[in-house]
């Protein structure tokens, strides 16, 4: 006798793999000094840490498709979580930098195919009446996680020790392993896909080099340097190869199938979630730093005041997974954006006296808006997509979105970088002795050109002052991109409702 499907179970099974890996794209970041003391690494070679996570995670995720495809969902899906939880432990256990790369490289391989292959199961296990709620869970395990990393981070490292970064991850894999294994039905691999060697290797190449320039350009100086030129040159012949393999090769044998290409919505859907990481997760990049590096805030204290941004999202996604299906999609997202524009306008106002709410506001504004962004966008963009042509289908669209992401966090760093430079330049130029404020006796005392402790004060006043100017033009630029970003929204069509086949993942008796 048959029982009812148990998607609760195999929700919070997925989820839990799910929040496992987006955690770990942004917790280890706060411990990188306490890592580096331990391994006796510089700031230049702990930087590897992170690195080494985020090109094999973009290299290894295109490969999902493929890899169910030979070996079947639920084997990939559960090889990919014990794989995961292995490597956290052996982060967790490294006494060298060696080691620790080396366990991050595992971390990023077998990490790759968990965001996509839950995206895809709790697809399969809704009827389509109810994906927009399915793509609200899994929404808010990718989007929360990111944001949460950080305050869990440090609150770890501060309170118990780096190394429960990674070994957190142990009993959460634990348990989404078991339930994997108890809930999720085995389908068999349908191996109609060759693997196309060429086809990866070319693609990896490509995003392994587009990664390595984005993460490494700002800290070599962009094209000065040779390694820049390198990994250009790596990226731009890599890519050519493998556009120009795909178009010859049939869609049968090669690695990339470009029908996918063929799908209008789906397109749009990977267009869209390229801006949602170029534009809005590059602005919550900037607010840490910001807060931690120009206005003093302690760790922990960055985290308690950018988590309620992570509030706003969820609280949206759940309205927008309740109101997609009956009211036009566009619509959601147009107010997605448009409620994410104002709080970015928010932001082009900081200054150097900024209280805690001033930055609280605008991160709860935003984080309704992405929210509202991104559950809509994620139900357009697979609505018309084959059942069997989702495993790569959102494999490609994980992956658009980390290169987004990756994409809008340089640009924002190293426009700050330049900024910075040419804001304090312009503001130098305006002092002089001319200049009324020099008759306030506090401040000629302060800072009194003629003793270096003065003159070392000014400097430090004014290089703050074009740091602070530097942020508001980086919210400015993203204000700008998100603004006109609007009229792609008359590109997406909104799905026909259809009927769909019943689920087969779940356990049945």
């Amino acid at each position: 006798m048959n029982r009812p499907l148990n998607r609760r179970m195999i929700t919070i099974s997925i989820m839990l793999a799910t929040i496992m890996q987006t955690l770990d794209s942004t917790i280890a970041n706060v411990a990188l000094p306490h890592m580096q003391g331990t391994l006796s690494a510089s700031q230049d070679q702990i930087a590897w840490v992170l690195t080494a996570y985020i090109v094999a995670a973009a290299i290894a995720t295109p490969a999902t498709g493929w890899l169910v495809d030979r070996f079947g969902q639920k084997q990939v899906f559960m090889s990919s979580v014990v794989g995961f939880t292995v490597a956290s432990a052996l982060c967790g256990l490294s006494n060298s930098l060696a080691e620790i790369v080396a366990a991050r490289l595992l971390q990023g391989v077998f990490g790759a195919a968990l965001v996509p292959l839950s995206q895809v199961v709790l697809m399969d296990i809704n009827p389509r009446e109810k994906q927009g709620p399915a793509m609200a869970i899994w929404g808010m395990g990718v989007m929360v996680g990111p944001i949460l990393g950080p305050t869990l981070g440090g609150w770890l490292t501060q309170s118990y020790d780096w190394r429960w970064v990674f070994f957190i991850n142990i009993p959460v894999g634990a348990v989404a392993t078991y339930g994997i294994w108890r809930f999720i039905h085995p389908q068999p691999a349908t191996r109609r896909m060759r693997f196309d060697v060429f086809g990866f290797a070319s693609l990896s190449l490509g995003v392994g080099g587009l990664q390595m320039l984005l993460d490494r350009g700002e800290q070599n100086d962009w094209f000065s340097s040779v390694e820049t030129w390198v990994e250009t040159i790596i990226m731009v012949v890599a890519f050519t190869y493998f556009v120009a393999h795909t178009a010859l090769t049939r869609a049968d044998r090669s690695f990339f199938d470009y029908r996918l290409l063929k799908n209008g919505n789906y397109v749009t859907g990977l267009v869209f979630i390229f801006i949602v990481g170029l534009v809005m997760y590059a602005t919550r990049a900037l607010i840490p730093t910001m807060l931690e590096s120009l206005l003093d805030y302690p760790v922990a204290t960055t985290g308690l005041i950018t988590a309620p941004s992570g509030l706003g999202t969820m609280f949206s996604m759940l309205i927008a997974g309740r109101i997609i299906g009956k009211v036009d999609l566009r619509l959601i997202l147009l107010a997605g954006f448009g409620i994410a524009i104002v709080a970015q306008w928010q932001m082009t106002y900081y200054s150097l006296d900024l209280s805690q709410s001033d930055i609280i506001i605008p991160g709860v504004i935003q984080g309704i808006g992405l929210g509202l962004v991104f559950v809509p966008l994620s139900a357009a963009t697979f609505a018309t997509l084959s059942p069997e042509m989702r495993s790569q289908g959102t494999a490609i669209f994980s992956l658009l979105r980390n290169l987004g992401s990756s994409i809008g966090i340089s640009l924002v760093q190293t426009e700050l970088a330049r900024g910075t430079i040419s804001t304090h330049a312009a503001l130098v130029e305006r002092i002089t002795y001319a200049n009324p404020a020099w008759h306030d006796p506090a401040i000629a005392s302060a800072y009194d050109l003629s003793r270096p402790g003065g003159a070392a004060a000014l400097d430090a006043m004014i290089n703050q002052q074009a740091t602070m100017i530097a942020y508001t033009n980086d919210f400015r630029l993203m204000l700008y991109l998100s603004i006109g970003v609007l009229p792609l929204l008359l590109l997406i069509k909104p799905p026909l409702r259809q009927a769909v086949a019943p689920d087969a993942h779940a356990v049945m008796d």
